[in-house]
């Protein structure tokens, strides 16, 4: 679903009423909701790639903790490096590797050889670099000891597939985003 579809225009003031006034007495139940309506929202482009963005959020969530509560370095940057070959293999494979696969190819063939690449023909993941850079930079600030991990696993997640930034950005920092998904919210129509 786009921002200027009907379906949007739909979607949002239902998540907007139900998140203010049905949701709103209670911090958890704000979030699972924020995070449903996301994976909602998500599953609108294509409900297929819903695993790929549960795992790299998942993984992303481990692997900051798994960093953190370990005290060896050598330890810390296996984890680090882990998340980091994951992540950006998935987004190497859905989003690179065919545009490279026949760039070679050409490449190849203005020289008069010709090579028969094998390419995937993958659907290309809305929000792929949004969610994976989302999830890196939480762990690399956690890796730098910028932030401890995020242990409610519903807090985290809402900060990933938040779903106003998950398919057009910005990308947003833990430290900036995080703190605003794990404190209490009110609505009001008096200035602050």
């Amino acid at each position: 679903m786009f921002f200027n579809s009907f379906q949007y225009a739909i979607f949002l003031p239902i998540v907007f009423i139900l998140y203010w006034f049905v949701f709103n007495k209670k911090l958890s139940l704000q979030n699972a909701f924020l995070l449903f309506a996301s994976y909602l929202f998500y599953s609108c482009w294509d409900w297929r790639f819903l695993f790929l963005l549960a795992f790299s959020t998942f993984l992303d969530y481990y692997t900051g903790i798994k960093i953190f509560e370990t005290k060896e370095t050598k330890i810390k940057k296996k984890w680090f490096w882990l998340s980091l070959i994951v992540n950006l293999g998935f987004l190497a494979i859905f989003k690179y590797y065919d545009f490279f696969a026949v760039s070679f190819q050409e490449l190849f063939h203005k020289f008069g050889v010709v090579l028969n690449v094998w390419t995937l023909k993958l659907i290309l993941p809305v929000g792929i670099s949004f969610y994976t850079f989302h999830g890196l930079s939480y762990v690399i600030d956690v890796y730098k000891g910028r932030i401890e991990p995020e242990r409610n696993f519903i807090a985290y997640s809402v900060f990933v597939s938040f779903f106003p930034l998950l398919v057009a950005g910005p990308i947003e920092r833990a430290t900036h985003l995080l703190p605003q998904i794990k404190v209490a919210r009110v609505l009001s129509m008096k200035k602050q």
